[in-house]
């Protein structure tokens, strides 16, 4: 089996003393891709070394709304120059969180804006971070418009699941769909198009029933594989076969990766 983790922040402190480990656990299990999300500027030169040292692992740059004090105005054309001279597989992660108390929505809608502009000029997928804020997502995605991605960790409704397909991004699903209380969630994963699928971690975050206040890692991508598997009753590898190639698809991977 060849399983894609479209959202695991592998260069995480978290991970610092067993990385190796870890990713040969995760080689192990079949997950041989990584893509791995930045969060901020300090840490994009060692989101490029991990990738560096480690096969399978792409990366990608952006500025996370949760790390709204760690950024500044000129880190947006700071991003500029390091995707133009990186190359990475996607902007992100960014977005909009309004669960969070004191982040301030118009300074997260400046920093959102311009990496999807960013996104738009370069032809990258975006890696949307969106709690509590789905439909201001949809309202800035049409707002810059010709874009692409994924929004990561899907918790939304229905109906914004179907709009963001109708836009062309797909929904991130990862631990919380093993979770049986659940309901919302599992019903959506059940019937939406299987082209807007992808399997993810968070790791080291949210971690699935069967680790619950543990840190997750990639190699548990397979517990959501299965719990996908048992809510749409289709075969685990005809799940994990689309959701690689709608990875590979997505991210520009190569066939062979």
């Amino acid at each position: 089996m060849r399983l894609v983790d479209s959202h695991s922040h592998f260069d995480a402190a978290e991970f610092d003393a067993d990385r190796a480990a870890a990713h040969a656990r995760a080689v192990a299990a079949g997950v041989g891709i990584q893509i791995v999300p930045a969060v901020d500027a300090a840490g994009w030169p060692k989101l490029r070394q991990t990738c560096a040292d480690l096969p399978g692992l792409w990366p990608s740059y952006g500025l996370h709304p949760m790390y709204l004090d760690a950024h500044l105005p000129e880190h947006l054309p700071a991003l500029h120059a390091w995707i133009e001279r990186e190359r990475p597989v996607a902007v992100g992660e960014c977005g909009l969180d309004y669960f969070v108390e004191g982040l301030d929505a118009e300074a997260q809608s400046f920093y959102f804006d311009g990496q999807l502009r960013l996104a738009r000029e370069f032809d990258l997928p975006v890696i949307v971070h969106a709690r509590r804020a789905v439909d201001a997502v949809i309202a800035a995605i049409r707002r810059i418009g010709a874009l692409r991605g994924v929004v990561h960790s899907f918790s939304g409704s229905a109906e914004q699941a179907a709009q963001l397909h109708r836009l062309g991004f797909l929904l991130g699903i990862g631990g919380p769909v093993t979770y049986a209380r659940a309901n919302r969630l599992r019903g959506i994963v059940a019937g939406m198009p299987l082209e807007q699928l992808l399997l993810e971690t968070d790791s080291p975050d949210q971690p699935g029933a069967a680790h619950r206040g543990q840190r997750n890692e990639p190699a548990h991508l397979l517990e959501v594989l299965d719990a996908i598997a048992t809510l749409r009753k289709e075969p685990r590898d005809d799940i994990a076969a689309a959701t690689r190639d709608n990875a590979v698809r997505l991210f520009n991977l190569p066939a062979s990766a």
